[in-house]
């Protein structure tokens, strides 16, 4: 085929410069993508890269942005029909996973965005937080789902700029499910492709409290940036009795997420946009109203 029939896919590679070598390796596994044409990105936040390939374009963000900012600034040094975004720290092992991916996206333009099946490249168990859905079920189990683990996803171009793009004042977490939100009210779906593969160490996560923090005030945030302002206050309040209750024994954590949830609603989230009621519907019927 020529390269004109060839779906064109824009690809940003985010990171802090912290991992050289899962860094190269994801760069590696991106550039060996077959049955596509690429046009990538490695966006260094708050540092320059160097050593690319001389296929990779670099933008270099005199200071960390955030993830979702940084993924943003991306996007338009890129040409391309799709996008796929994919952190430092992933990879993706099949040479033909891009052109699979955008095949299932053609074969359904139902489904806006599409995040693989996430494994551990030695084999180790995958933690059941990498499958977005409440009822887990097998990682290899396909549906649709209400976010993303954000680190590998593909999606069209136009469907990403008509969610008007990653949340950037989120900065870090939930950035992935207004994301899913916004595809949603487009009136399309969010999909979890487990007949697809990407790849991660399984590393567990470090939780301090600006995690907390963060992950509260997003909370709050994502509700009055995309709910109806009847569902802002049960969103929100859900998530207190849920954290109320897990974080019981924690002391320090409970405090540094009330801290949280009480910056959520004193700072300013930034554009609002609620999703329509007809959005609301949808959800519900698939299983998540977005009440939790």
């Amino acid at each position: 085929m020529s390269d004109t029939v060839l779906p064109r896919v824009g690809v940003v590679v985010l990171t802090q410069g912290t991992r050289p070598d899962d860094l190269a390796s994801g760069i590696r596994s991106v550039l060996a993508q077959q049955e596509v044409v690429l046009d990538v990105v490695c966006v260094g936040n708050g540092w320059v890269p160097t050593g690319l390939p001389g296929a990779v374009q670099a933008l270099a963000l005199t200071e960390n942005l955030g993830i979702p900012a940084g993924r943003n600034r991306g996007v338009p040094l890129m040409t391309g029909e799709y996008l796929f975004f994919l952190d430092d720290d992933a990879s993706i092992p099949d040479p033909r996973f891009l052109s699979r991916a955008v095949a299932q996206l053609r074969a359904d333009p139902s489904i806006g965005l599409l995040q693989p099946r996430v494994t551990d490249p030695t084999g180790a168990a995958a933690p059941t937080r990498w499958i977005p859905r409440i009822r887990k079920g097998a990682a290899t189990e396909s549906g649709a789902v209400f976010s993303v683990w954000e680190g590998a996803v593909v999606m069209p171009r136009a469907v990403f700029l008509a969610t008007g793009g990653w949340a950037e004042p989120f900065f870090y977490a939930h950035e992935g499910i207004e994301l899913a939100w916004r595809v949603w009210d487009q009136g399309l779906r969010t999909w979890y492709a487990g007949n697809l593969e990407a790849n991660h160490p399984v590393i567990q996560p470090t939780r301090h409290a600006d995690y907390y923090r963060l992950n509260a005030r997003n909370r709050v945030w994502l509700a009055r940036r995309n709910l109806p302002a009847v569902l802002v206050p049960v969103y929100a309040g859900s998530w207190l009795a849920i954290q109320l209750l897990r974080f019981r024994s924690d002391r320090p954590a409970l405090r540094a997420w009330l801290a949280g949830f009480r910056e959520g609603w004193r700072s300013n989230p930034g554009e609002r946009r609620p999703i329509s009621a007809r959005t609301v519907w949808r959800m519900s019927l698939a299983g998540r109203p977005p009440i939790v």
